[in-house]
């Protein structure tokens, strides 16, 4: 995989007690940190569910429990309104969390996320540490009696020639360069988001959107169940429904591409636990097993070393696939993603 540019662009009711002690410390080892002290035995991270959390299981939680005694528990789904409660209120149900660029920068704005360091050269953005690359791509189910293929946003926008149900995610920082690209304004001419344009081209399709999908697991599972014809999914559940055998495809043109960085939040008990974490899972072995299981594209240059060649084809970062994708630009949004956000909300109450 080559480098790619940077682009400016269950759950428990009571805080956790607070256990000091000594981690049992693993061996040394490069992609493991050290913790001389835990201040519990038990870290909560917030979870984004089906094929990331086996990945993340596999590759991350299980082995930074046996390097340092500190077991890893998941709670889910990953809410930025859970996130701001418990900073508000000091009740954690979790101390590690993974945000999109669409949240990071609205969460650090709002004081919720605590300051750490670098844990490789230009992997911090906005008190986050850049874990990996992700792709919302366009796919359909191959059994419909379509004459053509989609290859577009113009296309799944497009009912008459594709008829069907659809699917989008329920978050508007992804959708709305979707809108955009469908109504024909070119991926270099995204950013700053024309919002009133979008929202003109979101009012075309609405009706056609039989499922605003919130959760990873759920939108591979409506795609290989065939509850929708056509889906805007994160390519890795997308490569989840295929490897399953349904009757699907997709297209890397005009895949809209994120990073996903991994965060503390501010004020945690936990906060010691939380930041080996964070250095753990964004060094570059456990990162290259969690980026390979999950299809990934690693932030980290260094994970490039252990990623087999044959695994990099179904990452959206891969040579081939780049250049067919555009980057998230939450730095030149265009607007107060906050508001956006609301003013998704009452559009879909509307």
């Amino acid at each position: 995989m080559t480098a790619f540019t940077k682009r400016n662009g269950l759950l428990r009711p009571t805080r956790r007690r607070f256990l000091q002690g000594t981690a049992a410390a693993g061996a040394a080892a490069l992609s493991a940190p050290s913790i001389a002290r835990a201040q519990s035995d038990v870290l909560y991270v917030n979870s984004w569910g089906g094929p990331w959390l086996e990945a993340a299981t596999a590759n991350l939680f299980e082995p930074f429990a046996e390097q340092t005694g500190i077991r890893v528990e998941t709670v889910s789904p990953v809410s930025f309104a859970k996130l701001a409660a418990q900073v508000r209120t000091g009740v954690y149900e979790f101390d590690v969390t993974s945000l999109g660029g669409g949240d990071i920068v609205r969460a650090n704005q709002a004081g919720l996320l605590e300051e750490i360091e670098p844990t490789y050269p230009d992997g911090l953005f906005e008190n986050g540490m850049g874990s990996h690359a992700f792709a919302t791509v366009l796919a359909w189910r191959t059994d419909t009696d379509w004459q053509e293929t989609p290859q577009s946003w113009a296309d799944f926008w497009d009912v008459d020639r594709f008829p069907g149900t659809r699917s989008l995610q329920r978050y508007p920082a992804r959708i709305i360069p979707l809108a955009l690209l469908a109504d024909g304004v070119a991926p270099q001419d995204l950013y700053p988001l024309d919002i009133d344009r979008a929202f003109a081209k979101l009012d075309e399709i609405k009706a056609h959107i039989t499922v605003w999908w919130t959760a990873g697991a759920q939108s591979a599972q409506i795609l290989r169940d065939g509850e929708v014809d056509m889906i805007g999914i994160w390519h890795g559940n997308y490569f989840a429904a295929e490897d399953e055998g349904a009757p699907v495809a997709m297209t890397w043109n005009q895949a809209e591409i994120e990073r996903a960085y991994w965060v503390v939040a501010k004020d945690t008990p936990n906060m010691e636990a939380a930041k080996a974490f964070v250095e753990f899972a964004t060094s570059a072995e456990p990162l290259a097993g969690f980026v390979t299981q999950a299809n990934y594209g690693a932030l980290n240059p260094a994970a490039n070393a252990f990623i087999a060649d044959a695994a990099k084809p179904r990452m959206p970062t891969a040579p081939d696939t780049y250049p067919q994708t555009f980057e998230q630009d939450m730095l030149n949004f265009g607007a107060d993603p906050e508001e956006v956000s609301m003013r998704f909300e009452e559009w879909l109450a509307s």
